[in-house]
C-alpha cells in the first residue's frame, strides 16, 4: 500500500465539547467553525439544549452558533449518550447550578466510573445522589460551593475540568494538582476568554475576577490529534510514499504519540505552525520509516497519548522487538475495557501481545495480521485495527464499523481514500 496526497480529520473532540460548553456558559451568541460532528459531541449539545442554551444544528461544514443564557432545570434526565466527557463535564457545569439534574447514558457510559469527579465536587458543596454506586445515573443538586484546593489521584483531564468549570460557575476558588500534566484544553480556553487562570508552584489555579462574564467568541477548532494519529500511523505502515495532514492541534499534552513515534523509527515532519484561539496547530507530513523498532513508554508520558495507545500498540505490533506501554491501567474503564480488548485483539490476527497487571506489552511480527477483532463498539479500537488491516497480505474482520461515529464519522471514506485515489477528502 502506498500512500499519497492530503487529507484533514475532523475537528479535536476535547475542544469541541469544551467549546460548546463554556458558549452555553457565555454572555452572548458565540460562533464555533470547525466542530466535530461525531456524536460524542452532539450528545453535549443536546444536554445544552435540555438546559435551555440555544444551539443551532452540528452538522458538517456549519457555523455552530450557540446563545448564552443563564441555564434552567431539566424537565427530563440529561443523557449523554456514549460520551464520559459530557458526563463529567455536566457534572461541574451543574454544581454551580441552584436546580437538581439527573444524568444517565448508554449500556458502556453507565459502566464508567463517576466518583473521581463526585468526591471533590461533594467537598465542594454539591449534593450527589449516587444510589447506583460509581456510575450513572445520578442526581446532582449544585447551590453555593466553597473553594477547593485537590490533589488528583490520576492524571485526569475530565477531573480537571470538571472542578474548572465548577469553579467557573460557583465562581470560587479552584486549586488542582496533578501527578503528571494532563491535557490542557480546558486551561487554555479559560485564558484565552481572559478569566483568571494560571499556574502556581506546579498547580493549576482559577480564581475568579471581581464581577467577571464570560464574554462570547469566535473559535475555529484544530483538526483532533487523535484522529490525526490513525491517519499518521496508516502512512507509517504504508510501503511508500507521503501524506499530508491538515490542521492538526499539536497542544504538547495531545502529541506525545510523536515523540514515541519518533523513538521507534518514524519521523513525522511539522509545517505551517500556528495558534488557533490558544491551540498551537500545523500540518503535519508522514512518511514510511526505512524500519521500525520497540519502544519502552513511560507512565509519564501515558497522560499526553492515553487515546492513542491503541494505535500505538498496533504500529509496535509490526517494530522489531518489545514494545511496552507502563500503568495503563486507566484503558480498562474508557469506552470498553481497551487495556485487555488490545491484547485480546492482538492475539487474535497472529501477534503475541499481552496486559500483565498495569502494563501492555506487544511483541512485533512480520507476519501478516489475521483474524476476526471484536470492537466493543469501542471507536478507537475499530479504526486501530482497520489501519492494521492496510498490511500487505493482512485479512483483518472487525465486528463493527458504526462505532468510528462517534469520533471520526469519515474514517473509513478517509482511509480508503488516500490508499487508493491518493486525494484524501478535506473536512471543513
Amino acid at each position: 500500500m502506498n500512500v499519497r496526497g492530503a487529507v484533514r480529520p475532523p475537528g479535536d473532540k476535547s475542544i469541541s465539547h469544551r467549546a460548546l460548553m463554556l458558549a452555553a456558559l457565555a454572555r452572548g451568541t458565540s460562533e464555533i467553525t470547525g466542530l466535530l460532528t461525531g456524536e460524542d459531541v452532539k450528545s453535549t449539545a443536546r444536554v445544552l439544549r435540555q438546559l435551555g442554551s440555544r444551539v443551532s444544528a452540528v452538522r458538517d461544514g456549519a457555523v455552530v452558533r450557540i446563545e448564552g443564557r443563564p441555564l434552567t432545570a431539566p424537565r427530563s434526565a440529561l443523557h449523554c449518550g456514549n460520551s464520559g466527557t459530557t458526563a463529567r463535564l455536566m457534572l461541574g457545569i451543574l454544581a454551580g447550578q441552584r436546580f437538581a439534574a439527573t444524568l444517565t447514558g448508554d449500556a458502556s457510559l453507565r459502566r464508567r466510573p463517576m466518583r473521581r469527579v463526585t468526591e471533590p465536587l461533594r467537598a465542594m458543596g454539591a449534593r450527589i445522589d449516587d444510589t447506583h454506586g460509581d456510575a450513572l445515573p445520578l442526581t446532582i443538586r449544585g447551590g453555593r460551593l466553597h473553594p477547593l484546593t485537590y490533589t488528583t489521584p490520576v492524571a485526569s483531564a475530565q477531573v480537571k475540568s470538571a472542578l474548572l468549570l465548577a469553579g467557573l460557575t460557583g465562581n470560587v476558588a479552584v486549586t488542582i494538582r496533578e501527578p503528571y500534566r494532563s491535557r490542557d484544553h480546558t486551561e487554555r480556553l479559560l485564558v484565552h476568554l481572559g478569566l483568571g487562570l494560571h499556574e502556581r508552584d506546579g498547580a493549576i489555579v482559577y480564581e475568579p475576577i471581581a464581577r467577571s462574564i464570560l464574554p462570547s467568541f469566535r473559535l475555529s477548532v484544530p483538526g483532533d490529534a487523535s484522529s490525526a494519529a490513525f491517519l499518521v500511523v496508516a502512512a507509517v505502515l504504508a510501503e511508500g510514499g507521503e501524506l499530508l495532514v491538515e490542521h492538526v492541534g499539536v497542544n504538547p499534552t495531545r502529541t506525545g504519540f510523536l515523540v514515541v513515534l519518533e523513538r521507534m523509527g518514524a519521523h513525522v515532519e511539522r509545517v505551517n505552525l500556528r495558534d488557533e484561539g490558544g491551540e498551537p496547530v500545523a500540518d503535519l507530513i508522514a512518511r514510511p520509516p526505512a524500519a521500525l523498532r520497540g519502544t519502552d513508554v513511560s507512565a509519564a508520558e501515558v497522560p499526553t497519548l492515553v487515546d492513542e495507545v491503541p494505535i500505538l500498540a498496533v504500529l509496535a505490533s509490526r517494530a522489531a522487538g518489545e514494545t511496552t506501554f507502563r500503568e495503563v491501567g486507566e484503558l480498562r474503564v474508557k469506552e470498553s475495557n481497551r487495556l485487555e480488548l488490545i491484547a485480546a485483539n492482538l492475539r487474535a490476527v497472529g501477534i503475541d501481545a499481552n496486559a500483565r497487571g498495569n502494563d501492555l506489552h506487544v511483541q512485533g511480527t512480520t507476519r501478516p495480521p489475521r483474524g476476526r477483532v471484536e470492537t466493543a463498539r469501542d471507536h478507537r479500537l475499530a479504526m486501530a485495527f482497520a489501519v492494521l488491516g492496510t498490511i500487505p497480505g493482512a485479512d483483518v474482520r472487525l465486528s463493527e464499523r458504526a462505532s468510528v461515529s462517534i469520533s471520526y464519522p469519515r474514517f473509513f471514506a478517509d482511509l480508503r481514500n488516500i490508499r487508493e485515489t491518493g486525494k484524501g477528502r478535506r473536512e471543513a
